[in-house]
Parts: C-alpha cells; sequence; structure tokens
C-alpha cells in the first residue's frame, strides 16, 4: 500500500514539519530538504556527523529555512514531526525512529517519496555486486530506444528535484540497495522490472543474518504484480529461485548455457528468447568493459530490455560502447610500465576476486578497509593465489593478513605487507611493482572506516598515482566520464 501523498500542512494553518536524518554527502538528504521545504514544511536537518564533514551538503543548502542539528541527534527532533525521512544507513529500528514512530510521525526515505510520485515504469537493479554498472549499462540499453531514460538510486544523487521533467514515456532505472529495499519493503513497492545481479554474505553488520539479508533483497520482488518482470542470474544458485517471489514474468540471464526465457551467451553472440521466439544478435559481444562478471552484467543489461521489447541489436550496440564508471576498474597512469588500477567501488570480497579475474599480468593489491562483520577466508585465499604481492589497510587489515598467512603458508605466498594510510599504500605499491605488472585499488571492503565514502578513497588514489606519474614521467588517463544524462540522478546512501 502507497504513503499518502505529501501535503503542506499537518493542520488547518500549521505547516508539515519534518525531520530529515542524515543528511549525507551524495545529495539524497540535500534533494529532500530542499524538496519538503519548497512546499512550505518546517524542516530540521540532523546528522551525527559534524557541519565541517557535512560542508559541501550545508553549503548546499545555503539560504533555505532550514534548523540545523549537526554532530548528534537530539529527542525533541523526533517527538513532535508528521515525517521522518530516515537515510537508508538509518536501521529501521533505531531508538530515534521508535520514538517518531510512538508520536505518530510517518517514516520515509528519499527514493520511497520519488518511486511513489514518479510517472514513468521504473526498472529496478539490486544484487551483492555489480548493480552500478549493470544499472548504467540498462540505461544505456533503454536510450537505444529514447532519450528519455532517467538513472537513479544508489549510485550516486537524488531524483526529487527532477520529478516535473519524468514523464509515463520514458523509464527511470534505480540502482536499490539492500538498506533501501528494507524501507521500501515498508511500503509495498516493488519495480515494474526487478534485476538481481547476484548474491552473497554482505552487511551483515547491519542485517545480523543472512537470512535478514536475503530477505531484505527480495523485496525488490515481493510486491510485484502480474504484468512485471523479475530478471534473475541463472548461475546463482539462490537467485535462480526467486522467481517463486513474484507473481510476474520471470526472465534469466546466463554467460555460460541456455536459459528457458530470457538471455545467455553463445559463443560470442548473445542469444535471446521470449514470447516463443528467439533471436541471435547479428554482432558479437565485444565490450569495452574488462572481465566475464561485466558480461554478465551486460546480459542482465539486454534481458531487461528484452522485457521492455528493446530491440536486442541496438541495445547491445549500446552496451559495448560503455566504457564504465569511475572507480570501477577504472585505468589510472602506467608509471615505469606499471600499470595502475582504481577499483575502489569493490566494497564486498566477491567484487575484488572478479577485479583479480580480470587481469593476466601479475598483480600487486591494495586491499582492506572497515569490517562488515562477514567471513573474509574465502578472500584471503583467492587473493593469496591470485595477487603476488598484497598491501592491506583499515580495521581490517591485520586479521585478513593472519588469513592470507593460514590459506597461503610456506614457499610462494605472496608478500603481504600492512600499512596504515593510503599513501603509505600507494608509495609501498610503487616500490613493489616491476614493469609489466599491474597495481589494483580493489579493497573488498567499506571505505568508511578511513574516508566518507568508497569515492573520496578513489579520488585519493587517482590523485596520488597521478602524482606519482607526473614525478616520474609516467603516462596518465583521461579523468573516467561519470554516467551520461539525460536526466543523470543518484540518491545517497551508504555502500551497499
Amino acid at each position: 500500500m502507497c504513503p499518502p501523498p505529501v501535503t503542506e500542512r499537518s493542520e488547518v494553518g500549521s505547516p508539515l514539519r519534518v525531520t530529515v536524518m542524515g543528511l549525507g554527502l551524495f545529495g539524497g538528504g540535500v534533494a529532500v530538504s530542499r524538496y519538503f521545504v519548497e512546499r512550505g514544511a518546517q524542516v530540521v536537518v540532523t546528522d551525527l556527523r559534524s557541519a565541517e564533514e557535512l560542508r559541501e551538503s550545508v553549503q548546499a543548502l545555503a539560504g533555505l529555512a532550514i534548523t540545523f542539528h549537526l554532530g548528534g541527534h537530539r529527542e525533541e527532533d523526533f517527538r513532535q514531526p508528521d515525517i521522518v525521512v530516515a537515510n537508508p544507513g538509518v536501521p529501521p529500528d533505531s531508538p530515534y525512529l521508535e520514538l517518531a514512530r510512538a508520536g505518530g510521525a510517518r517514516i520515509e526515505t528519499e527514493i520511497g517519496l520519488f518511486v511513489h510520485q514518479c510517472p514513468a515504469p521504473v526498472v529496478g537493479v539490486t544484487g551483492s555486486n555489480g548493480k552500478s554498472t549493470t544499472a548504467a549499462l540498462t540505461a544505456e540499453v533503454l536510450r537505444s530506444r529514447t532519450k528519455n531514460v532517467w538513472l537513479a538510486g544508489n549510485i550516486g544523487r537524488s531524483l526529487l528535484g527532477e520529478l516535473h521533467q519524468i514523464d509515463a514515456k520514458g523509464w527511470v532505472v534505480l540502482e536499490i540497495s539492500s538498506f533501501q529495499l528494507e524501507y521500501l519493503g515498508e511500503t509495498g513497492y516493488s519495480p515494474h522490472v526487478a534485476t538481481v545481479t547476484n548474491l552473497s554474505p554482505n552487511h551483515l553488520d547491519r542485517h545480523a543474518t543472512l537470512g535478514r539479508y536475503i530477505a531484505a533483497k527480495q523485496h525488490i520482488l515481493t510486491h510485484q504484480g502480474p504484468r512485471d518482470f523479475a530478471v534473475l542470474n541463472h548461475e546463482d544458485a539462490e537467485v535462480r529461485q526467486w522467481g517463486a517471489c513474484t507473481p510476474g514474468t520471470t526472465l534469466f540471464f546466463s554467460t555460460s548455457g541456455p536459459v528457458p526465457v530470457g538471455c545467455f551467451l553463445e559463443g560470442d553472440r548473445v542469444v535471446a528468447t521470449a514470447r516463443g521466439v528467439t533471436h541471435r544478435s547479428r554482432q558479437p559481444l565485444r565490450p569495452k568493459l574488462p572481465g566475464k562478471h561485466n558480461v554478465a552484467n551486460i546480459l542482465a543489461a539486454l534481458t531487461a530490455g528484452l522485457a521492455l521489447d528493446v530491440d536486442l541489436d541496438a541495445g547491445l550496440e549500446r552496451a559495448c560502447q560503455f566504457a564504465g564508471l569511475p572507480h570501477r576498474l577504472e585505468f589510472v597512469a602506467e608509471i615505469a610500465g606499471v600499470r595502475y588500477y582504481n577499483d575502489s567501488d569493490a566494497t564486498t570480497p566477491e567484487s575484488t576476486l572478479a577485479g583479480l579475474e580480470t587481469f593476466s599480468e601479475p598483480i600487486v593489491l591494495i586491499a582492506g578497509g572497515k569490517d562488515k562483520g562477514i567471513d573474509y577466508t574465502e578472500f584471503a585465499r583467492g587473493v593469496a593465489r591470485r595477487a603476488r604481492a598484497i598491501i592491506l589497510l583499515g580495521t581490517i587489515a591485520r586479521r585478513i593478513a593472519q588469513l592470507i598467512g593460514e590459506q597461503a603458508p610456506g614457499e610462494g605466498a605472496p608478500e603481504v605487507q600492512v600499512v596504515s594510510s593510503l599513501p603509505e599504500a600507494v608509495a609501498e605499491a610503487r616500490r613493489a611493482a616491476a614493469a609489466g605488472e599491474v597495481v589494483l585499488l580493489s579493497p573488498g571492503c567499506s571505505s568508511l572506516d578511513m574516508f566518507r565514502n568508497f569515492q573520496e578513497r578513489g579520488d585519493l588514489f587517482r590523485e596520488l598515482v597521478r602524482r606519482e606519474a607526473l614525478t616520474h614521467g609516467g603516462k596518465v588517463a583521461k579523468p573516467a566520464p561519470a554516467p551520461r544524462a539525460p536526466g543523470l540522478g543518484f540518491e545517497e546512501s551508504a555502500e551497499t
């Protein structure tokens, strides 16, 4: 059931009282604060971080009638509001939200406000890995049919302020995290097309158990109707079963063999089957994006396009031209024959292991960060097998170093070093790497122990490497492009 529409008054003659819990740094808190101010509401913004830590977001709201309570939350901000807008990083069982519910407040999220007012059909993308790239690829595939495509969600900025530009003839593609899906599930919302890239244990520090994490992810399907579509990874034994969660039509994608309905790879061609018709692409699948995992991401995007009657060959052409997102296996520079790549968005062990398999060269890996409460044994085994040298940082560093020692003891084990900062890690990597090798920042962990987000971590890595390149005569890559407009939009969230 959808929430009631947003009104300008809580009572006759009384402005709507709104508390925004979590201003954040990616624009969601800014957009929702501005949204309510423009509708005549009294807005209080509260965040655990200080005004200095949130300076960009605070500056973006300069001149608006907003009360800021930063550096901590106050109970009085949750006792009286009509609406509390929670950042997705805030657990739904937060005592402050419980206080607000007890006072009769409605709990909302930025993405919830958006989807319940969005006139265009929505393609939602979730999964443990590959969400951002798959969402961007899906937008590219849909743009082969129309320019009226909007990319939004957990990938980075809000569309609330763009609602007036969106119409029912276009499409909105949303990357949706497990944190966001927790809240959306409470409102009974699932998108028209729901894509699930894969499933592996993640964010158990938030969800506590794998079962609760799976339940959160499944909200992308469980409120669909019979005219909706689920796009599922046929190679993932868990996700393959999720068709039972939706009354809609289920389509699959696979890199390794035929699927009953959907898209799969046959040699270097994509085969699409739907409504009793099979079509084999005229052109081969030769993407600019490296790695088998990105082939799967392309197939997922093409399958979503198939659900929406997008021409396979036109969609494939757009997908193959897509060069990738910043912080996703982004080439930064070549210094003395060593190539440096920024994969800061690899915040799960699986995404790092997939990135390692992209290269045939010996690898010096920079990894580590915040512990998410998951088992890193397979991660340690995988990086020990694939990386020649491993430089670790962050709160999880010594634990991973110990696990690597247990998984790869004795002769042939990779060099392992624990450092205290990213500048130190880059300096050590330059000393360790030889011509013909790759230095890869692919942490396998959240950045939130040392950085504000994975973007800040990737930006610093890029800057450090470029300084080294300028000092030592290396070749520096052009800055990676942001995802293309029209209607580019993102929402603030944690690394999910």
